[in-house]
């Protein structure tokens, strides 16, 4: 009979320290140094949609807005659509203004004639959408807090919590070092990562905990990482079996759904590391600190291991 595949995880504790620490250290400075690009979703303007022909350059939009009038017009976001239009995101909050600078943009640029199609969003609104996002954030993070704490204890939740952070940072340093604008789907994105990495999480936590309960002759070390092993498989399978179909959807998806995907695969990637290499193993070293489990390890000291 082969031997089944055993892997020291929190052996590796120093390893996954470092790993995280230099990701969140580049995010962070991504995030301070660069900043994130936020949508007019949150910050007011508008999105008008170009039906152009063969040989129009983003940059020659780009004239053709400056020249139109468009405010900040060299900060506007213009993106190719898969039909072959222009995506052009710009500052102009006045509706009828934005319609003008369209019908000049047609004109300067000699494209066929087409039907104005401008989305205006007022500040206002922006403002509103970033309340309710970082609102349901919040909301989120308290209810998770609460039901680990009550189901399990309450550091399996700040544990559970702080892979969370992890993943949420990793996700919008990226963002910050691409550049690509944050939007209602991203915010989408963040909160379903945090299911996704939550049950990783807990199917650990939930294992640990019951391998743990009348712990005597291990560490609790190691019957963390026979219980990280117990779940390996079911592990990976979840992950892959989640991470696969998002990959297709930002592969061959449109442009809505690639933004989703996009976040939603960065975070997946994240969490499936983090559940392990950053929840289950800070939890770890947290309860080798508790006078019970530091007694059990001067104990078993120079012993070799034995089943629990």
């Amino acid at each position: 009979m082969a031997k089944r595949l055993y892997i020291d995880f929190l052996g590796k504790k120093n390893l996954f320290f470092a790993i995280s620490g230099v990701l969140i250290a580049v995010s962070i400075a991504a995030l301070l140094l660069k900043g994130l690009v936020f949508g007019i979703e949150f910050q007011g303007g508008t999105v008008m949609t170009l039906k152009t022909k063969p040989g129009v350059t983003a940059e020659q939009v780009r004239k053709a807005l400056e020249t139109a009038g468009v405010p900040d017009a060299r900060n506007a976001t213009i993106q190719t659509t898969q039909d072959g239009s222009f995506l052009v995101r710009t500052s102009e909050s006045d509706p009828q203004k934005a319609e003008e600078a369209f019908l000049k943009v047609v004109d300067e640029l000699k494209l066929p004639e087409q039907e104005v199609t401008v989305t205006t969003i007022g500040p206002g609104w922006g403002r509103s959408v970033t309340r309710s996002a970082l609102t349901a954030l919040a909301i989120s993070i308290f209810a998770i807090l609460l039901y680990i704490s009550v189901r399990f204890e309450y550091k399996m939740s700040l544990t559970a919590v702080l892979a969370l952070v992890h993943d949420a940072l990793i996700v919008l340093g990226i963002y910050a070092i691409l550049g690509r604008e944050v939007t209602p789907n991203t915010i989408a994105a963040l909160l379903t990562i945090l299911g996704y990495s939550l049950y990783d999480t807990i199917v650990v936590f939930h294992r640990i905990r019951e391998n743990t309960r009348t712990l005597t002759k291990k560490t609790f070390t190691e019957a963390a990482n026979d219980s990280i092993n117990q779940v390996l498989a079911r592990w990976i399978n979840t992950s892959l079996t989640s991470i696969i179909p998002v990959t297709m959807l930002f592969l061959f998806g449109g442009e809505t759904l690639k933004d989703f995907a996009f976040a939603l695969l960065v975070g997946m990637i994240s969490g499936a590391y983090s559940s392990v290499g950053v929840a289950s193993t800070v939890y770890s070293v947290w309860k080798e600190t508790e006078p019970r489990y530091q007694a059990l390890r001067k104990k078993q000291a120079g012993k070799p291991a034995k089943a629990s």
